[in-house]
């Protein structure tokens, strides 16, 4: 492989890693501050114990989380050098802002949470993890800006002299209506990976609850109903919420980018009304689109489209000769910028076999979690409490669902934008329009053999990171609510008098003199 193809592998791997924690991270963020605020306001000790258990998932995977994400920043400055130099103007307000305003409140007052336990008062603990969590989303917010951007680059002038874009409407860039889309369809895919989470787990231990043989009426019973039955009517919420913002995206990506989408499709020649496929064989791989057969649905993507079912949705034949008469048939012939694809033809249709199953993979998992989260709720309505094998362990086992789907989904969405890393914006005229092709955005100075050394040495770096999260979670999701006796009463616990509902004077929580209880949140860091 040449060093495009290593460092297009090597970025890929890299991101799609951190994004399995990005939505955990966002998700469950939101669910562990409501059990705290519920805590507060009810002093019931169930969400005292939820806070902190949860508490513990969300802490690893935040560390984990940022470990990884770090990578990112370093990796646009060593073998994404020329492309650092082309979105450099747009990029360094966002990322700037990223990292001022939200990376250091969320840090900051994460911070406080952790360690102010039994330390500050009761509400002002609970503002700072909700500090945290909006710190998060803002966090997010900006990072899926600067990704929408290059989707969709508005706000901005070419420059003549040096051919790169300059930033001159920030508050477009803040608005683009791609950002907006994928902004939301984000956050509502990661209240359904927690949500799933909270359901398979919970089901669990319920199931080893009731096969042991422990009372229904004990606060542990309490903490891993609640668990499923929030994380039941979540996931269901949120995989409503998805696919109205889902389709929100899919109307735009047919006006921004609709050679991805009709690849998504495996749709050869442009048809009206168009028909959603189902599922499709043939040469998916080898991207010969009129090999390619399919179970399809009339009509159904024109609706996807354009909200009706009648429209023509254009083919991807048409539109590749669209493109190749807008954009050039060939790279330019400089070798010095474009490598080994200089003076080649361009291929603007992206890798059918990845967005056609990527777009699926990412519906159908996404499904799977809605039924798992129906399952759920419907095994314990009123009190019930499941012992099936296959039901809790399938559950259990569906956690992983919402991950895929999220990762299914990003790399649907920057491979099918390929061979641009910057995409043109059909709003602009032709002669203003900003694009960069991923063949000249390759540090001018890097070697395959230099950016595969980094990519073996980063792969055995995060299967090390891998082995450590899944080993922490493992762990204290085996271990329940406590470190200690899992098998409590309904009694206040000693580290929590005065949280029973009482009137909340402003005075500290009481507790342990150093804060350090089994039950502490976090208590295996300090």
């Amino acid at each position: 492989m040449d060093v495009l193809e290593v460092a297009r592998w090597q970025f890929g791997i890299t991101t799609v890693y951190h994004f399995l924690m990005v939505p955990l991270t966002l998700g469950l963020g939101v669910l562990v501050a409501v059990m705290h605020t519920l805590w507060v306001r009810t002093g019931r000790p169930e969400w005292l114990r939820m806070t902190r258990f949860w508490g513990k998932v969300f802490l690893i995977n935040f560390v984990l989380g940022v470990a990884t994400g770090l990578v990112q920043e370093f990796q646009f400055g060593l073998a994404w050098s020329e492309y650092s130099r082309f979105v450099g103007d747009v990029f360094g307000s966002l990322l700037a802002l990223e990292a001022l305003l939200a990376f250091f409140l969320e840090s900051t007052f994460l911070g406080l949470w952790i360690f102010g336990w039994g330390r500050i008062p009761k509400k002002l603990h609970l503002a700072a993890l909700w500090a945290a969590v909006i710190g998060s989303w803002i966090s997010a917010y900006f990072i899926i800006a600067a990704n929408s951007w290059m989707q969709h680059p508005v706000g901005v002038e070419l420059d003549d002299a040096t051919g790169r874009p300059v930033q001159v409407d920030f508050p477009a860039v803040l608005t683009n209506n791609t950002a907006l889309a994928a902004y939301t369809h984000t956050l509502v895919a990661s209240l359904m990976v927690a949500g799933t989470l909270l359901v398979g787990v919970g089901l669990w231990h319920l199931r080893r609850r009731e096969l042991a043989g422990r009372p229904a009426t004990e606060v542990d019973h309490a903490v891993w109903r609640r668990s499923v039955r929030l994380g039941g009517w979540v996931t269901l919420a949120a995989f409503l919420l998805v696919a109205l913002t889902g389709d929100w995206q899919a109307k735009l990506m047919y006006h921004q980018q609709p050679l991805k989408m009709s690849s998504a499709e495996a749709l050869c020649e442009t048809e009206a009304p168009a028909p959603f496929s189902v599922f499709a064989w043939g040469k998916l791989g080898s991207n010969e689109c009129d090999d390619v057969h399919s179970l399809t649905v009339p009509g159904l993507l024109s609706f996807l489209a354009h909200s009706d079912f009648e429209s023509p949705v254009p083919g991807v034949d048409e539109l590749q000769e669209e493109y190749a008469a807008l954009y050039g048939e060939t790279y330019p012939d400089d070798p010095a910028r474009f490598g080994a694809l200089a003076g080649e033809e361009v291929d603007y249709t992206p890798l059918l076999a990845v967005t056609y199953w990527g777009f699926r993979l990412m519906i159908g998992m996404g499904a799977v979690s809605a039924g798992v989260a129906a399952h759920a709720l419907w095994s314990t309505r009123r009190g019930r409490v499941p012992t099936s094998r296959i039901g809790v362990y399938g559950s259990l086992l569906a956690v992983g669902a919402p991950f895929v789907a999220n990762a299914a989904g990003w790399v649907f969405t920057e491979m099918g934008r390929q061979p641009f890393v910057v995409y043109p914006n059909p709003d602009v005229p032709v002669d203003e329009q900003v694009w960069f092709f991923t063949a000249q955005a390759v540090s001018p100075g890097i070697t395959a053999a230099e950016v595969w050394t980094s990519l073996s040495a980063l792969t055995l770096v995060y299967g090390a990171l891998a082995v450590v999260e899944l080993w922490l979670i493992t762990r204290f999701v085996r271990a329940g609510v406590t470190t200690g006796d899992t098998h409590a009463t309904p009694v206040t616990l000693p580290s929590q008098r005065d949280r029973d509902g009482s009137p909340d004077d402003g005075s500290p929580d009481d507790g342990p003199p150093d804060g350090r209880g089994d039950d502490d949140v976090l208590s295996f860091a300090y």
